[in-house]
């Protein structure tokens, strides 16, 4: 063999390792590596409550400290080097009311002018929860990929993220091209589900497969809360145990059921599956046979916990021998869109002859909104004592503020929701007092306070099923039915706008049809 022949044979062995490894080879050039921006807006949003969500409610990042929000974008990741990538703007807010109609405006036009200075664009991460409610807007999430959309151009791949107690419109599911979602309630697979979202985009453009041919999607005529649907219990847990098998088939990029979000009254709101891929027959029969497996066990959902009024939750943690006996307080739950002010439980606790004297059972309030309280608080110290209104500013309609009068016990200042904690005793009860709204979920949200919860008789908590850490910290555990912008009880509610007939509201409505509705692709980018 010649030299030249040996050359040439080098050549087409190296050409042909080059374009059969994409991934190793690309990064050697960056004006080859795909061109990906990143945006989103995140917040569920109750209807129930008169809380509205302003722009001091978002935490708002923009560029590079975008990253920073991701573990599988750290500077030495793998995916941070597989695309040149663009993170214009994430917004991100505690559940709250809905989002008055001037931020969502003026959050979606700084994404939309951060958009505008790269383009053009061949993928974009879009990170939502789902649940998102604007002041006279039906469908935000729909609107703000369609206005996303008209500037970055049909052809783009948009991979989207959300939580499972997110709704998908056939706006949003139209415009998108990838979808992923939770599978976990609580939501410890988050940022798992999140880089999966990363890794079919990337997947797809490197590939060069581009748009999945079939995006097949059900909505599914349940409206359940989410204490009534974690995966840690069943029926979710073998229903979402289902979505995996499917997901992995060869020809399907991703699988999901919805479950929805339960207390906002707009038309979208209820659950949906949806499955994506190449392979037509599939990706059809993995959604419909999802679709039918929820529905087929509509009727065994129930609460995660056992479930009792606010008097007969006490009574059974005031004669319990277990520390701590958790009390959800449900009804007004921050981390579901309650304004996170109604003092009508604290009110009954503090009437309560048990806890009047220090000598009761010991028992944490986590917690109540009182600016006026935490500026006098500081003012006098720890160890003063001090007198002011506490909760009720926003959502007043089951009970008045209340007048707190006890002693400071701890100061905390600087926390990112919170900004200022007061603990204040009385009687035998902590109260955790803020200067904003602040879910209590960690060990550290009460020990950084002084307080130890493990030690404690009673904690009683704005939420309604148990994050992992308080989870695991329980040694017993009750859910009160307690009033507001999150009651769970559903059908004494007032809907209006939600489609008909609905699960549970319609318990004998005949079978609907789940035949799976085939979602145009934009246009094929490849």
């Amino acid at each position: 063999m010649t030299k030249s022949t040996c050359f040439l044979s080098f050549l087409l062995i190296f050409s042909l390792f080059w374009a059969c490894n994409p991934k190793e080879n690309s990064g050697n050039n960056p004006d080859s590596l795909p061109r990906i921006a990143i945006a989103g807006i995140a917040i569920e949003s109750s209807t129930f409550s008169p809380a509205v969500s302003e722009m001091d409610a978002f935490r708002v990042n923009r560029g590079e400290e975008i990253f920073n929000l991701y573990p599988f974008f750290s500077p030495d990741s793998a995916n941070r080097k597989r695309a040149n990538w663009f993170p214009a703007l994430y917004a991100r807010s505690l559940p709250g009311g809905a989002v008055t109609r001037e931020t969502y405006e003026a959050l979606v036009n700084e994404i939309l002018d951060r958009l505008r200075e790269n383009l053009p664009y061949d993928g974009m991460f879009f990170d939502i929860h789902g649940a998102m409610s604007v002041v006279g807007l039906d469908d935000p999430e729909g609107d703000l990929i369609t206005r996303i959309r008209e500037v970055i151009g049909p052809e783009t791949l948009i991979s989207t993220s959300m939580d499972l107690h997110g709704s998908v419109s056939w706006r949003l599911a139209e415009n998108t091209d990838l979808i992923t979602c939770y599978r976990m309630a609580p939501h410890e697979d988050a940022m798992e589900s999140k880089k999966r979202t990363v890794d079919n985009l990337l997947e797809r453009l490197e590939s060069g497969t581009g748009k999945p041919a079939y995006k097949a999607w059900v909505a599914v005529p349940i409206l359940l809360p989410g204490e009534k649907t974690s995966t840690r219990v069943e029926p979710a847990k073998s229903l979402y145990d289902k979505v995996a098998p499917v997901a992995d088939q060869e020809g399907v990029v991703d699988a999901g059921i919805w479950i929805g979000y339960a207390w906002a009254d707009e038309p979208r709101n209820q659950a949906y599956v949806m499955v994506t891929g190449d392979d037509q027959d599939k990706v059809k029969e993995g959604a419909e046979y999802l679709a039918k497996s929820f529905w087929e066990v509509r009727k065994e959902f129930d609460f995660i916990a056992p479930t009792a009024s606010l008097r007969e939750s006490l009574d059974k943690a005031i004669a319990s021998k277990v520390q701590p006996f958790i009390i959800s307080d449900m009804g007004d739950n921050p981390t579901a869109g309650g304004a996170g002010d109604v003092t009508w439980t604290l009110h009954d606790i503090l009437k309560r002859p048990e806890f009047k004297t220090s000598e009761g059972p010991s028992l944490i309030y986590a917690s109540i909104p009182g600016p006026e309280l935490i500026e006098k608080a500081v003012e006098v110290g720890v160890g003063g004592m001090v007198e002011a209104p506490v909760g009720a500013a926003v959502d007043n309609r089951y009970a008045p503020p209340l007048l707190l009068k006890g002693r400071v016990m701890a100061i905390k200042e600087g926390d990112q929701h919170a900004q200022t904690e007061v603990v204040v005793q009385v009687g035998s009860v902590s109260v955790i007092v803020t200067k904003r709204r602040k879910p209590y979920h960690y060990e550290a949200d009460f020990t950084n306070l002084g307080l130890n919860p493990r030690e404690t008789d009673i904690v009683v908590v704005k939420i309604g099923y148990l994050v992992p850490e308080l989870y695991d910290m329980r040694a017993d555990w009750i859910m009160a039915l307690t009033p507001g912008g999150v009651d769970q009880d559903l059908e004494r509610l007032e809907f209006k706008r939600i489609n008909r007939p609905m699960f549970p509201f319609d318990r004998e409505m005949a079978d609907p049809d789940l035949t799976a509705k085939w979602v145009p692709v934009i246009e094929r980018a490849f």
